[in-house]
Formats: structure tokens, C-alpha cells, sequence
């Protein structure tokens, strides 16, 4: 799966992650994964999209520093199963230990280890929708990158305040 990127649908506020399947079949649209996440997800994601650099590690950058000061790896990362509309995800270390982890956090990590990103094939059956109209009228890419900079500009820390984290 390859990160196509963030949308922010700024009539329900609600961020989703795009994933597509990178190799399609041959003659048809690409498959597109449209995840639900939250924004503090969104702006992990996009901001590594983006090639922001911040001056200090983020929760993700510190969770690799980590793994690797422990000496470990992270080989690729699963999207393993969709129960009741949550997606579930496993990172794979050099070890072969497999970590359960949520969908948004593996995708960053994996973007900022610069490691595969696999789906199970009967999450792309169940979630899975034809790329081509959809991103089309859901994505203007352009519009979305400006969108969703311009957001991750003026989010304050108390924006994020809930009781869930």
C-alpha cells in the first residue's frame, strides 16, 4: 500500500487517511483504503508527507529512537482485520515480534522507518473502494496539501484536549 495522503472533509470534520493499493491489477482503477482518523493522527502523517522537519521528536520519532537505541527494527507494517469499522494494525520487527498497534500511528511509523505497508486481502475486499472517481471527487490534491497546512499552522495544543488520551 502506498500513503496517498490526508483529507480533511471540512463540512463533517472528519480526516481520513488514504491508502491505495500501489500495484494494481493491470487495466483496472486503483483500490483505495479510506481510513477514519483523528487529527493529531492526520497531522503525523502529513507532516512527514510534507517533509516537515520539527525541531524536537515527535511521539512517533521517539518511538522509533527507541526501538532502535533497543537495538531493534521495524521490517513493515500489517493492516491485519476491520471489525465494526475499526482498523487494526501490527507492526513487524527485525525480531519477528508482531506489535498491535492502530492503523494512523503504524502508517506513521512506517512512513518516517520508510518500510512497507501490507493490507490483508480481505481488508481490501471489505474496505477497499475503485480509486479513480472516488479520489476524484473526495481529493483535490492540491487544494487538500494547502487545506490541511494551513491547518497544522494554527492548531494550538488545547485543540487536542480530550479525556481519551
Amino acid at each position: 500500500m502506498a500513503v496517498f495522503g490526508v483529507h480533511v472533509d471540512s463540512e463533517v470534520g472528519e480526516v481520513m487517511l488514504l491508502l491505495v493499493l500501489d500495484e494494481p491489477s493491470t487495466g483496472e482503477e486503483e483500490l483505495v483504503v479510506p481510513v477514519s482518523i483523528g487529527p493529531r493522527e492526520g497531522a503525523a502523517i502529513a507532516s512527514v508527507q510534507a517533509g516537515i522537519v520539527p525541531p524536537r521528536p515527535q511521539t512517533h520519532d521517539l518511538a522509533l529512537d527507541l526501538l532502535h537505541a533497543a537495538g531493534g527494527s521495524l521490517l513493515q507494517v500489517e493492516i491485519v482485520k476491520l471489525l465494526g469499522g475499526v482498523f487494526f494494525a501490527e507492526l513487524v520487527l527485525g525480531s519477528g515480534r508482531r506489535v498491535d498497534a492502530r492503523t494512523s500511528d503504524a502508517v506513521a511509523l512506517a512512513l518516517r522507518a520508510s518500510v512497507p505497508i501490507l493490507c490483508h486481502p480481505g481488508v481490501l475486499d471489505a474496505a477497499g473502494v475503485q480509486g479513480g472517481p472516488w479520489i476524484a471527487a473526495r481529493v483535490d490534491s492540491e487544494g487538500e496539501l494547502a487545506e490541511f497546512r494551513e491547518f497544522l499552522e494554527s492548531v494550538e495544543p488545547e485543540d487536542f484536549d480530550d479525556q481519551d488520551s
